[in-house]
């Protein structure tokens, strides 16, 4: 079953966003806090952007190891792998979002949950096309059609009502940069090994942009 999921925990996520969205029109707006609401849409953008970078387009695997890190010898699986994927993709993600919609009064919390979505515009809206030499890379489309509108009604609800306090924006902001490393950059390295037994398999590895990921492996002399 986790073998299953390894492989497949962003359609599970796809599947997990329809439910939501039923879930939301027939029952969650008119049950849950406008702020419960927006952290709940923030949670659904996640999981859109999950799957626009390992579903469709995809891509994100083999871009990670290669562009971004400069992997030549063992890409398939390093320094980023599909366990590490998993984990810090849901184990770690699904807990940081959802915590927020339970406790919305934590407005500096929320700040945070929203704010980690809208700091990858410096990965997806700029270091990622550089790397990639592209105007697009998986996961730039949710960032800027998903996560900066919820996170810019967010915070505008929230001052336009007066619920945060200077503090709250400080941690929010704060909090918001460190989530690219407690989250992203950190479980990656941690859990980083050219022994590891988990490997991408082919068809969950390339996507937008193999093209010009592999002219980069053969460029440097990697046979492919």
């Amino acid at each position: 079953m986790l073998k299953f999921y390894r492989r497949n925990w962003y359609y599970v996520g796809g599947a997990l966003f329809v439910f939501l969205s039923h879930f939301m029109a027939f029952w969650g707006i008119d049950h849950m806090s406008h702020i419960q609401v927006i952290l709940t849409y923030s949670f659904m953008a996640m999981l859109v952007h999950q799957f626009e970078e390992y579903g469709l387009p995809g891509g994100f695997p083999a871009f990670f190891n290669i562009a971004f890190w400069g992997e030549r010898k063992d890409y398939d699986h390093y320094p980023f792998n599909p366990n590490t994927g998993m984990i810090n993709n849901v184990f770690i993600t699904y807990p940081f979002y959802i915590l927020a919609i339970i406790f919305p009064g934590a407005i500096w919390y929320g700040l945070i949950q929203i704010g980690q979505g809208m700091v990858q515009i410096w990965n997806h809206g700029y270091k990622n096309n550089q790397l990639l030499k592209s105007w697009y890379n998986p996961g730039m489309a949710s960032t800027f059609l998903l996560h900066y509108p919820i996170g810019i009604y967010y915070i505008w609800y929230v001052a336009s009502n007066h619920l945060a306090t200077t503090p709250d924006y400080i941690i929010g902001a704060v909090g918001s940069l460190l989530t690219m490393v407690v989250i992203w950059v950190g479980p990656v390295k941690l859990l980083s090994s050219r022994k590891t037994k988990y490997h991408f398999d082919q068809d969950r590895m390339w996507g937008y942009g193999e093209k010009k990921l592999k002219n980069m492996l053969k460029k440097d002399g990697v046979e492919i």
